[in-house]
């Protein structure tokens, strides 16, 4: 494994001017190539720019270059094992097409959910099975898949579905106990696991429950009289004619759902629904076994005849993830580096002046963790590090610990989907095939959970302190976990 040593335990520290010119630089950057010269499909370039600029930075900074590197390889280390899963991922979607479960879930889903209905009850559905299962990306890269293509049959933009799915699962995935994100948001902020996902109802529930109606607004304008049932009826018939479309297709999303209930390694779960669904290709949809390692590698082809199904079934494989695979590492390259060159804590250190208030604390807490997600490309990194920097004034206020936990969530979690380059902006642009950029508008729950927050910190409400709930831990008590 690489080295990791921390540079922090050798002072060397970057001006802030320095830091903040590589954050600069990144943003002017990123507008360049997206507004000016218009290519949206190459922030790894832009990235690595970034990464050069910022390794400068260091090296002027009385940084050696094997310091450079081993934060370049940290970043590294941290994406290795979600980027694993997206390539899995990529493998698990064209197996579950070759197998027919994502024909037959489009099958079932054109004719069970009605359109007007169809995003409200994405949303409803990837939240359940993410608050089953406790993650948003097993809950994406499955139900989210099976939505996208029941979404384009029924003549939903993309961007869209994607948004509902993203609202549904990030919202589930906050508030299960399964997750590693919560456990790790109560960690760090030296809350209760429980009271942890209490306190996040008061914000997290309302943005979900104004995010649905939006989602069931929306969708009244895709009412029977403006979808052309003509596709409809195209799709499920080219799907019928051309796969064994019955219920023994459910059986891959059914073990996958149960390992993941059951704490199974995400790994491990992508890899055994892609071989029992690699099996059932071979043994039900008469596939044979070299065109299906084919579909594995470079994704399934769909060769009906009919453009509509093609177009929807001709996807996945891993060569597929791989554009989005190079984001995640460089991405996270970029912010391994920031991290332990101490950018970050340079420029952050400058926020802590103005959190001598619950109306400074919250608001400075929640962007300086979206900057950090941006600039750090990972959520973890966002909830850690702006949530340690700040437990000293949430405890100097007498702020219960739960308001800080929920603070790293409401913040670094749920616009872990909104950066593109970052872990979840890259996964789901992956997982669903549509942009970050194009679906980002659509993402309600993360739009409006960080205004919630800050809402609450002007206004006083639910900003509780210890003498407001005494059963809840505060910094002064041990950590009690309920049985």
């Amino acid at each position: 494994m690489p080295e990791t040593t921390d540079i922090k335990a050798v002072e060397k520290r970057p001006p802030f001017l320095g830091a903040l010119f590589v954050i600069v630089f990144l943003c002017v950057m990123m507008v360049t190539q997206i507004f000016i010269f218009e290519q949206e499909w190459v922030t790894q370039i832009s990235l690595l720019f970034a990464i050069t600029v910022a390794a400068i930075v260091a090296l002027m900074s009385g940084f050696t270059w094997e310091d450079v590197q081993r934060g370049i390889l940290y970043g590294c280390e941290i994406a290795m094992l979600p980027m694993l899963i997206l390539m899995m991922v990529g493998v698990l979607v064209a197996c579950w097409i070759a197998s027919g479960t994502i024909p037959t879930l489009v099958y079932y889903g054109l004719q069970l959910i009605s359109p007007q209905y169809f995003l409200f009850t994405a949303g409803l559905v990837c939240a359940i099975a993410s608050l089953v299962t406790g993650s948003s990306w097993t809950t994406a890269a499955t139900f989210g898949v099976a939505f996208m293509g029941i979404g384009a049959g029924l003549g939903i933009p993309p961007p869209m579905t994607a948004g509902a799915v993203i609202s549904g699962a990030v919202f589930g995935d906050k508030l299960s106990p399964l997750s590693d994100s919560t456990n790790l948001a109560a960690g760090v902020g030296e809350a209760n696991l429980f009271d942890h996902i209490q306190s996040m109802l008061y914000t997290t529930g309302p943005a979900m429950i104004i995010t649905l109606a939006i989602f069931f607004v929306l969708g009244l304008s895709y009412s029977g009289a403006v979808i052309d049932t003509t596709q409809t009826d195209l799709l499920m018939t080219g799907i019928r004619d051309n796969f064994h479309v019955s219920l023994i297709a459910f059986v891959p999303p059914v073990v996958v759902f149960v390992l993941a209930i059951k704490r199974v390694s995400a790994l491990a779960v992508m890899i055994i629904g892609c071989l029992v669904a690699a099996f059932m290709a071979v043994a039900f949809q008469g596939v044979a076994a070299g065109d299906m390692m084919n579909f594995m590698n470079y994704g399934y082809q769909s060769k009906t005849g009919i453009e509509a199904v093609d177009s929807l079934l001709s996807k996945g494989g891993l060569q597929s993830m791989m554009w989005t695979i190079s984001l995640g590492f460089i991405g996270l390259s970029f912010g391994g580096l920031l991290e332990k060159t101490r950018m970050l804590e340079v420029i952050l250190e400058r926020m802590t002046k103005i959190v001598g208030t619950s109306c400074g604390l919250i608001p400075t807490h929640v962007f300086a963790a979206i900057a950090t997600n941006i600039f750090s490309a990972s959520q973890y990194i966002a909830i850690i590090i702006p949530g340690r920097m700040f437990v000293p004034a949430y405890r100097k206020l007498r702020i219960l610990p739960t308001v800080c936990s929920r603070t790293c969530e409401d913040s670094a979690t749920v616009t872990s989907p909104l950066v593109p380059w970052g872990l979840g902006g890259a996964f789901y642009t992956g997982a669903l095939g549509v942009s970050a950029w194009d679906y980002m508008g659509w993402t309600f729950l993360a739009i409006l959970t960080p205004m919630i927050a800050i809402f609450y910190s002007t206004t006083d409400m639910f900003i509780w302190r210890e003498s407001d709930l005494h059963e809840s831990k505060a910094y002064d008590q041990p950590v009690q976990e309920r049985a």
